[in-house]
């Protein structure tokens, strides 16, 4: 145990019992004596977080206070809570946490050392002190007695908030304090409010130092070119980019900074159901190791084996685990500035080409927009195909205004000569329920072909309704497939339903028209 000298004084805490930054092992030890979870036949430990098996981002707040208050771009995403508010259940997690058996973890966010921020995460949980020690990066033993945090999370997922008293909507909270640099969370036991807190965080501190947040993951080729894909849950961030013939930079949350693109953390947290050894095996190969937790996947009790194609609890099964799982990772998970940008859309409509070229206007376009679809079972109430909008592919980690974001994006796209890519890993020969899912084989080749140049002197054609630029041809890939159009029985009916869904991206961009320039607005689609 590794204590600072910089202790929990520093946030009004004196708890009865306090470990402080315990390795791996002793983390899991004190999980399972305290009843957190279990251990699995293969190695991970097991954890349960019903009912909150998701982030809430209805129980999303942020402090209103101080300078940030004139900053915080505030609305559906960023809730206020009043000052007044956030003191009294500041107040009430203290007093919890002063009697409770306490776990601290100490940790960097941001690989690079410029813009590296240091987080100090205090929980109730074991399991919870393990997800930060998976998640983040670790300091050295001497940097953990000189710790002394930048910003600190009080996280106490079994006490329930009140909304009278504390202005919430429900018992769970998740608060975020730009000004006394703290995160609040109470009533969720799911890990991942507590990565997405710092997300958050990182999103309104860095674009001062002129550093892009990106929701996406990255990964550098051979010849030391770096990729981003950006994308929503399941649009295949992850899968993508965690490949043998590249290194891993990171699979979530990145920075753009004057010198390339740096990991905010320093693991993944990977969505496994229906996770299969023949598609992902880096990724299902950290299922069989002792330290990753996966969360609100199926167990056997009597003979504690998994199973991933169940979603007894939920689709947004979990695996947490440190990023040197992945044997090709990057070890300073820094890469330069990126040759190639995609975004990637699960495109349930079977509407869009499954890799288009962008122009500059279109790639901000399409950035504002950040694409995907639901499908009928994710979530309750979904019974068909259902557009989703989330700005910069990251909506709800927004602090600033998204014109904030993509403008600084374009900016670093032109300086650096970056490329463009819309890569729809939908449905292809039909919508949900006729068509059928973009086979991962072909969008690797394709993703590939785009990497490493083999697309760069194809000739393209505008797509009729989207105009973004679909290649005649692409090696490996059977040219009828590049063409959504040609893969549909009814070809009326796929321009029905392009039309349709053009209409979606039109209705959603109105809210953009007044922040960015004529060129992006009319890069959107033709209707």
């Amino acid at each position: 145990m590794i204590r600072s000298k910089y202790g929990l004084e520093l946030c009004n805490i004196e708890a009865p019992e306090e470990h402080w930054n315990l390795a791996p092992a002793a983390l899991i030890e004190k999980a399972v004596q305290n009843g957190e979870g279990s251990l699995t036949n293969s190695g991970p430990f097991h954890a349960v977080t019903v009912p909150h098996t998701g982030r809430s981002p209805n129980d999303r707040f942020v402090a209103r206070e101080g300078t940030s208050a004139k900053e915080v771009n505030w609305g559906s995403v960023n809730v206020e809570m009043t000052e007044e508010h956030f003191a009294a259940l500041q107040s009430d997690i203290l007093t919890y946490l002063n009697k409770r058996t306490l776990y601290v973890m100490d940790v960097y966010a941001c690989a690079d050392p410029e813009n590296r921020l240091k987080v100090r995460v205090v929980s109730e949980g074991a399991w919870q002190s393990l997800f930060v020690h998976n998640m983040f990066l670790q300091p050295t033993e001497e940097e953990l007695r000189e710790f002394k945090p930048d910003f600190t999370v009080l996280h106490a997922p079994l006490m329930d908030a009140i909304t009278e008293k504390h202005g919430t909507r429900s018992g769970a909270a998740i608060v975020l304090n730009l000004d006394r640099r703290m995160v609040l969370v109470a009533g969720t036991r799911y890990a991942g409010e507590i990565k997405k807190s710092i997300f958050s965080a990182l999103n309104y501190l860095l674009p001062k130092s002129d550093v892009l947040p990106m929701h996406c993951s990255a990964n550098v080729g051979g010849n030391g070119e770096t990729a981003v894909f950006f994308g929503l849950s399941g649009t295949g961030k992850t899968t993508l980019s965690a490949v043998d013939n590249r290194g891993l930079i990171g699979d979530d949350e990145h920075g753009w900074s004057d010198s390339g693109v740096f990991n905010f953390e320093g693991g993944c947290y990977a969505k496994v159901i229906k996770l299969a050894p023949e598609g992902e095996p880096e990724i299902y190969a950290t299922l069989s190791r002792f330290g990753t937790i996966i969360e609100n996947v199926d167990l056997d009790e009597r003979t504690r084996e998994f199973d991933l194609d169940s979603d007894k609890y939920t689709e947004n099964t979990r695996a947490s685990y440190p990023i040197d799982f992945i044997p090709n990772h990057v070890p300073e998970g820094r890469g330069g500035h990126p040759r190639n940008v995609l975004f990637l859309t699960a495109d349930a409509f079977g509407v869009l080409p499954p890799i288009s070229r962008l122009t500059p206007e279109q790639a901000m376009y399409h950035f504002l927009s950040g694409y995907t679809a639901k499908v009928a079972g994710t979530e309750r109430g979904v019974n068909e195909p259902e557009a989703t909008f989330s700005a910069c592919f990251g909506a709800p980690f927004l602090v600033l205004d998204p014109s904030v974001y993509s403008k600084m994006l374009g900016r670093k796209m032109r300086e650096h000569g970056t490329a463009a890519w819309l890569v729809n890993t939908g449905w292809s020969g039909g919508a949900y329920g006729v068509g059928s899912r973009m086979k991962l084989a072909y969008t690797r080749r394709m993703v590939d072909a785009a990497l490493e140049g083999e697309l760069d002197e194809v000739a393209t054609i505008p797509h009729p309704v989207f105009g973004v630029g679909v290649p005649v041809e692409c090696p490996g890939i059977p040219d009828e497939i590049l063409n959504p159009r040609e893969t549909w029985e009814d070809k009326d009916a796929y321009d029905a339903q392009a039309r349709d869904l053009a209409g979606r991206f039109n209705k959603n961009f109105k809210k953009f028209v007044g922040e960015v320039s004529s060129d992006v607005v009319g890069a959107g689609p033709n209707v």
